[in-house]
């Protein structure tokens, strides 16, 4: 009976200690919600401090909280206002990051500033500001000691965080006020923006000047591999750009020197620091930007090998004509961000910025028309379409992502713009890498169709060189001297290897067969034909002296090899009498004292069979100059664009041959020009 009374005393205490402890965790909890706005009053009326009690030598760092209060009154910079109803925020990181996200305008940040009073302090204070977005005012006491960028009603600010140094003058207590505003946000824009991203710094003018130079070094040490990369893009570029100039028959190497180039350009305004203000800033960076698209479109046309594809090509060009248009269109949505209602321009750049994301998916259109086509190109062409698609897919989706982020809230894009390793100190993200990789892709492509053309080249100039070779052999260097005709002649070919032709032999009764044509093609083929021509003219010259029945021969033994081309010819037959026969294959007409000579024509030589070339006879009178020419003259053309002409070859025609071809090619030669001259001056009795 005893121990059942002890064991229900010991069961009582238990449960009395069991409500006891209940009862006191509520109380517990409802003191601290009583007391929870009381500490929370007091904390917002304490206004924070800074001892700084290292300075010399030295700076203090002013983090912590600050009072922070959005919308804009110039009375807030004064010492004496009140600012305990005002919420606390720290300056490591943006207000938008605070609970003010997508927050633009005015704002401000006020900190107490108290010195320790055994503190040797320096004559002068300094304060340095590592970063802000995007303008703001700097007070001290009152007094406004410095800005960056210049606040609305004509804002100006700039691209990029750069830290500032300002003087606080004579060391003393006090309390800093910042007037901060953010520019309205960019499609790219989180959200997550605004105010501070670092805390500043007070100190003695030289520690604050070496902790600006701190913090210049590890931006350029956390920029060394995209300055770096730039570099190369710009040497490549500037290297490729001197070899175009210097021939301009390479259009690959100008693409190249415009895609590298204007990726060094959309750097230097979107991501290093030079002072210029966003509303320019930006809208250049975008140019560069577009420019270096267009640019890769195109070398990955070339390189692709899909220059004959005309749809595709003829795609492009309209697509590049339209990314121009939304780029003007876009700068002028940049500018309007600076105006009091910047929200039509923030949608029309939201619009404009999908429009832009669409354009730049055309490589992944490029690539499938190389996949679907099957081209067989080499391994560093196949290397730089796919990098060029994998870093335009990164780049595109890292900024697709970002844009409208402040309003879904995604966070993919910032993951994709994030670090993915270090080198050097360097942050290097998944766009830089994949932009380096299809740099090294198309250095290396661009270097080995380089090589090809070159050997190329060297392969045509070898076969130029050979059909030089054939044409010196068939073209005579020295005119024939055939008694009582004085006969000039003259050849300048338009390039290499020309089309013309002409040979003079003497008859069997001592007068002349001469003989001017011209072959359409250049090169080796052309070179070729003539062989063929002046073989079969002097084989035929053997046989008949008639120059009909020479030109229909050899339009028989043209036919089928003029692969597409023609050929013209003229045939004139002069005996020691003064008598002339004519007969022409498509040729111009020769002219005999100043006046163009009524020659009946015929077609060119190798267009239809049984061609007949009708004969036509002239009389010759002593001292009268018989003078024949190719295309070449009457087809010069100057640097308005007008031709020489007819009229002009008759005026001159009865001139020495060598100053015939001379003005015609002072007046602009396009194409191989030669010139046959024949006086006839008789026969001495008995000869």
């Amino acid at each position: 009976m005893h121990d059942a009374n002890v064991r229900l005393l010991r069961m009582k205490m238990r449960w009395f200690w069991f409500v006891g402890f209940a009862r006191g965790i509520l109380l517990g909890a409802s003191c601290t919600s009583l007391l929870a706005p009381i500490a929370s009053s007091i904390c917002q009326a304490q206004t924070p401090q800074v001892e700084a009690t290292r300075l010399d030598g030295g700076t203090a760092v002013l983090d912590g909280p600050w009072k922070f209060h959005l919308g804009d009154d110039r009375g807030w910079a004064s010492p004496g206002f009140d600012d305990s109803g005002w919420e606390n925020l720290t300056v490591d990181e943006p207000w938008g990051m605070q609970g003010h996200r997508s927050m633009d305008g005015f704002a401000w940040y006020r900190r107490q500033v108290k010195f320790a009073t055994n503190e040797t302090l320096p004559v002068n204070l300094s304060i340095l500001v590592p970063s802000v977005e995007d303008a703001y005012e700097l007070y001290w006491n009152g007094r406004l000691v410095g800005s960056y960028g210049h606040l609305p009603p004509n804002p100006s600010w700039y691209w990029g965080l750069r830290p500032r140094a300002f003087a606080l003058g004579p060391s003393a207590s006090g309390l800093l006020a910042v007037r901060v505003w953010k520019a309205p946000f960019l499609t790219i824009d989180t959200g997550k923006q605004g105010g501070f991203y670092a805390p500043p710094r007070v100190g003695s003018a030289q520690a604050i000047a070496l902790a600006m130079q701190s913090l210049d070094y590890q931006w350029l040490q956390g920029e060394l591999f995209n300055l770096a990369l730039n570099l190369l893009y710009a040497l490549v570029g500037l290297f490729t750009l001197a070899a175009w100039l210097r021939e301009r028959k390479q259009p690959l190497i100008g693409l190249m020197a415009c895609y590298a180039l204007s990726r060094v350009l959309f750097y230097v305004f979107f991501s290093s620091r030079f002072p210029v203000s966003e509303d320019v800033a930006l809208p250049l960076a975008e140019i560069w930007q577009a420019v270096s698209d267009i640019s890769l479109w195109f070398l990955l046309v070339w390189l692709l090998d899909l220059r004959g594809n005309k749809k595709l090509v003829r795609l492009a060009r309209i697509l590049a004509v339209i990314y121009s248009v939304e780029l003007v269109s876009d700068a002028l949505a940049i500018w309007g961000y600076s105006l009091p209602n910047p929200k039509p321009a923030q949608l029309l750049d939201d619009c404009l910025t999908a429009l832009q994301m669409v354009l730049q998916m055309f490589p992944f259109c490029i690539l499938a028309v190389a996949v679907f086509q099957r081209r067989r190109l080499t391994v560093s062409r196949w290397a730089v379409a796919a990098l060029a698609f994998a870093a335009q897919m990164v780049f595109v989706f890292s900024i697709a992502l970002l844009n409208g982020s402040r309003f879904t809230h995604w966070t993919i894009g910032e993951t994709l713009n994030e670090p993915i390793f270090a080198l050097w100190g360097s942050q290097v993200n998944a766009v830089t890498l994949s932009s380096a990789m299809l740099f090294v892709a198309l250095v290396y492509a661009v270097y080995q169709y380089s090589v090809e053309s070159s050997k190329r080249q060297s392969a045509l100039e070898l076969e130029y060189k050979n059909a030089r070779a054939v044409q010196q052999i068939l073209i005579p260097e020295a005119t024939p001297a055939i008694r009582g005709f004085a006969i000039d002649t003259v050849y300048k070919p338009a390039g290499e290897v020309g089309g013309d032709f002409f040979q003079i032999l003497g008859t069997c009764g001592g007068g002349v067969l001469a003989f001017i044509g011209d072959v359409s093609g250049k090169g080796m083929p052309a070179a070729m034909t003539v062989s063929l021509l002046v073989g079969t003219v002097r084989t035929l010259a053997h046989y008949t002296e008639s120059p009909g029945e020479i030109l229909a021969a050899m339009n028989t033994r043209m036919l089928g090899r003029s692969q597409g081309g023609f050929t013209t010819c003229l045939i004139l037959r002069a005996d020691v009498q003064g008598k002339l026969t004519v007969a022409n294959a498509g040729h111009i007409a020769p002219y005999m004292a100043g006046k163009e000579l009524a020659v009946e024509g015929g077609l060119p030589l190798g267009l239809t069979a049984g061609s007949t070339y009708p004969e036509s006879t002239f009389a010759l009178d002593v001292g009268v100059q018989l003078t024949l020419m190719t295309d070449g003259v009457v087809e010069a053309r100057d640097k308005n664009g007008e031709l020489f002409g007819f009229e002009r070859a008759a005026k001159i025609s009865a001139q020495r041959a060598e100053s015939i071809a001379q003005t015609a090619q002072q007046f602009g030669q396009e194409d191989d020009i030669t010139v046959l001259t024949l006086c006839f001056q008789g026969v001495p009795a008995g000869a």
